[in-house]
């Protein structure tokens, strides 16, 4: 058995391959083409196992190697530096720490995405980008409006395009009337592809019985159910509900020092299940009164955020029990909600959509 650590660039990577006993057989810097990946790996005869660190471009990578039985360890580059500090770092030393990790089983592994979910997943990351862009133009709007002393109406949305038509008729400079037409025509423009990727991405997802599994939960609508789904990438991989809940960033870190203990935020995990169920939890609790009463409860004695935190928290284990048990939402909290979904309305020839939170 070989194994082989690559300090992976944009144009080239850096292999050094040692056998069992840990000495080098083999290191050379190549370029990034699959001619060379393949010649350097089929230049020493025999089983190999590669180690690379989960950077932005692992994906061909990983996926030419699988493509011809070389197993390859996704790293954990966070975790990875915690265990592999050195004084002295080059790319020699990286690829070779690599793969003595590797050979002593010692990589801090990073999730592999399954390629069928992969570039929905990634899709679903570039709406959110989208989304963001346009909040910045609503909030530009306010920011160009407020200069002058104006408002939109408290029983006006910005978000309505309705409302466009009356903001456009503002008497202003020319000057910032261009600028309130830039941003209005972004916003129209931002819109019509959030749109277009959702009805790119309903036509794959909505058949998909987890979806609608979780389409059944409270405070959880279309969108929110694609990302928790693809963001999860199958629910066994997580043995049990807390490493789940760690994974989506509902429970705090620890800072314990001299019988001294203090909760710290933490930024492991995946912050797009904690956007996600924190949405949800928004959601749950403006729309059904029982997760209204659970949330005004932790309310009396705790923060607002930590309030909304763990109900999120709840949301997230009857998502990791509905999807585990492949079943529908049934309780909260073993109480029965007396608000019911709205079900799933088929359209021939269109997607299914299913309306209401």
């Amino acid at each position: 058995m070989y194994y082989s650590g690559i300090d992976l660039h944009k144009n080239n990577c850096l292999i050094t391959t040692i056998d069992e006993q840990g000495k080098i057989i083999k290191q050379d810097r190549i370029n990034n083409t699959d001619y060379n990946i393949l010649n350097y790996f089929f230049s020493c005869k025999g089983k190999h196992k590669a180690v690379v660190e989960s950077t932005n471009n692992w994906y061909w990578l990983c996926d030419l190697l699988h493509e011809h039985d070389i197993d390859v360890v996704l790293a954990h580059a966070k975790y990875l530096k915690a265990i592999s500090y050195a004084k002295v770092k080059t790319d020699k030393v990286d690829s070779l720490t690599l793969a003595q990790l590797l050979r002593m089983n010692l990589v801090p592994t990073a999730h592999q995405i399954s390629p069928e979910k992969r570039s929905m997943r990634d899709l679903m990351r570039a709406r959110l980008r989208l989304v963001q862009k346009r909040t910045c133009c609503y909030n530009s709007i306010h920011v160009l409006l407020d200069k002058f002393n104006l408002s939109i109406p408290e029983n006006m949305q910005l978000h309505n395009p309705s409302v466009f038509n009356r903001i456009e008729q503002i008497k202003l400079e020319p000057t910032y009337q261009f600028q309130l037409k830039s941003y209005i025509e972004q916003i129209k423009l931002l819109t019509d592809q959030i749109k277009e990727i959702e009805n790119h991405l309903s036509s794959y997802l909505i058949p998909n019985e987890d979806i609608k599994h979780l389409l059944s939960i409270p405070g959880i609508g279309k969108i929110t159910a694609f990302t928790i789904y693809l963001e999860i990438d199958g629910i066994t991989r997580f043995n049990d509900v807390k490493k789940f809940f760690s994974y989506c960033r509902l429970v705090p870190g620890a800072k314990n020092s001299n019988r001294k203990q203090q909760h710290k935020s933490s930024k492991d995990g995946n912050r797009y299940l904690k956007l996600a169920f924190t949405e949800a939890a928004v959601r749950a609790v403006q729309y059904y009164k029982e997760i209204r009463q659970f949330y005004r409860k932790k309310l009396r004695k705790r923060h607002k955020a930590i309030a909304r935190t763990i109900v999120a928290k709840e949301l997230a284990r009857i998502v990791y029990y509905v999807l585990k048990e492949n079943t529908e939402f049934k309780t909260f909290k073993g109480t029965e909600i007396s608000r019911k979904k709205k079900q799933i309305v088929a359209a021939p020839g269109k997607p299914l959509l299913r309306t209401g939170s």
